[in-house]
């Protein structure tokens, strides 16, 4: 008998506000390309592969962006979705 193990990965969609002009926000970016594969198909989206879960990302985020700022994030592994003239459409689509 043989085990499989799968490594699963989330598809996760983080859409960012940033209020506070002028402030430095290189430590969010430093954070959303750390993840295995990571795409920034939009000026303040960003599509990740990930093992976590979308309370785990958001609270980690929320360490990192200020109080005032705004942050979603929403599963889409397996979702249907739609775009139009998307760079990285093919990689949203397939993970690849």
């Amino acid at each position: 008998m043989s085990i499989l193990f799968y490594d699963f990965m989330y598809r996760m969609l983080i859409s960012y506000d940033l209020i506070s002009p002028g402030t430095d926000y290189d430590e969010l970016y430093e954070y959303l390309q750390s993840f295995p594969q990571s795409k920034h198909p939009l000026e303040s989206v960003w599509v990740v592969k990930t093992d976590k879960k979308q309370d785990a990302i958001r609270d980690e985020l929320k360490k990192i962006v200020d109080t005032n700022d705004k942050v979603l994030i929403v599963d889409i592994t397996g979702c249907g979705s739609a775009w139009h003239n998307i760079p990285a459409e093919n990689w949203i689509k397939n993970g690849q």
